[in-house]
């Protein structure tokens, strides 16, 4: 081979190894940006500018960089977020509900309470406004449920406790509200009228009458020892239909006060309920004797002379009796009375007619007015009576409802 051609053959030689060193460079120089570009990388770059940056400028630098980092690592930019909306948290739910009950809206209230006494662990407060929700819209065994969870809840809610025992009296469960209405008692003796009162109910249903005067002394603020007390218990027991207990209470109280007022009075209406005419009217006149100013002792008086015939005695006290109270129809209705007894239906009518412009759902009075129209000829004017007290009377039976 001459020497020309060896040279043009190095030459070619010296060419490819360039071209290799060049590729062989430029793949080298691809691998170290890529290097460079690695998250890694690029998060010691960044921890060595924190070195020797301000601790602001450093982190603007990094919200500038991470971008970037992310972008050369994964050739695309982080998807955004996308803040999906809150659930309210149950304490804000369950101050929207109370917002309601406290409006009067305690219907609306109940759906979102439901919810909120459901979770668990049980949401604080939830089952106890479920329950005054429940309680409310006369939904009575909801009621109990919940006021049973909120008692589990918390032992020291004394107000759910208090409520527990009054739906279990509205619910004819008088024995079963006694504890609870005492745990009330227990606690704050002066604290609900309420509890006082409907546990002395109770107590009268379970004929513990001692324990019943103890109550209802309380709810009045009275020594349960005192005449006082023994006449409150004597008009409850009368209120329950229990008239010979009464009786014996208000003698009772008279035992200790002689000059207790009303007790008297008390005794003469038992014995007028059972028909005892002299009894009742020795009873009331000793009422009318200690307490001359009480306007009902006039009515019963007169009441009982109608009864006993005396129609000029009956008139004479029910006069008395409207001169010092016009706001009650019982007089104005036995005047009628007397009046159609003694012969006397126009003046009747003029009684009668003040009373139906007093209490127009009185059945007595139209009955009455009925009667005395007809002794003056009025029939349309008594058949229009006769109709209404029937209406009325038809309208206040009473009707059994299912307990919700």
């Amino acid at each position: 081979m001459g020497w020309s051609s060896r040279f043009a053959g190095w030459k070619s030689d010296r060419r490819a190894d360039a071209v290799q060193a060049d590729a062989a460079g430029d793949a080298q120089d691809k691998t170290e940006d890529a290097a460079l570009l690695h998250p890694h990388m690029l998060a010691l770059r960044m921890i060595a500018i924190l070195r020797w940056r301000s601790s602001r400028a450093a982190a603007a630098l990094l919200l500038t960089l991470a971008p970037t980092a992310l972008t050369a690592a994964y050739g695309q930019s982080p998807a955004p977020q996308v803040l999906q909306p809150q659930a309210p948290q149950p304490t804000a739910s369950l101050q929207s509900a109370q917002q309601l009950l406290d409006a009067g809206h305690a219907e609306e209230a109940i759906a979102p309470l439901r919810q909120l006494a459901a979770m668990q662990p049980p949401v604080k407060g939830a089952a106890h406004a479920l329950g005054l929700a429940c309680y409310r819209t006369g939904k009575l065994l909801e009621a109990r449920t919940a006021f049973e969870q909120a008692i589990r809840d918390d032992s020291a809610d004394i107000e759910s406790v208090q409520m527990e025992g009054l739906v279990l009296y509205r619910l004819g469960q008088p024995a079963a509200a006694i504890p609870y209405l005492e745990r009330v008692q227990q606690w704050m003796p002066h604290a609900n009228a309420d509890a006082s009162y409907v546990l002395g109910l109770c107590y009268l249903n379970a004929r513990r009458y001692d324990d019943a005067r103890r109550a209802f002394a309380t709810q009045y603020g009275m020594d349960p020892a005192s005449a006082g007390a023994y006449l409150i218990l004597g008009n409850m027991l009368q209120t329950a239909n229990l008239p010979e207990l009464a009786a014996d209470a208000a003698r009772k109280a008279i035992s200790l006060d002689h000059g207790l007022p009303q007790a008297h009075f008390l005794i003469g209406e038992v014995n007028l309920f059972k028909s005892d005419i002299s009894g009742a009217l020795a009873e009331f006149e000793q009422e009318r004797a200690i307490n001359p100013g009480f306007a009902p002792v006039y009515d019963r008086l007169g009441d009982t002379y109608l009864r006993a015939g005396k129609f000029q005695e009956a008139q004479a006290s029910l006069m008395k009796a409207l001169s010092l109270d016009t706001s009650r129809t019982g007089p104005f209705i036995l005047m009628g009375k007397v009046l159609l007894r003694r012969d006397d239906p126009q003046a009747a009518a003029m009684y009668l007619q003040h009373a139906e412009k007093m209490d127009p759902s009185n059945t007595m009075t139209h009955t009455l007015l009925s009667q005395t129209y007809r002794r003056l000829g009025r029939e349309d004017d008594a058949r229009r009576e006769i109709d209404l007290a029937s209406k009325i009377h038809a309208s206040t039976e009473l009707k059994l409802q299912p307990v919700q």
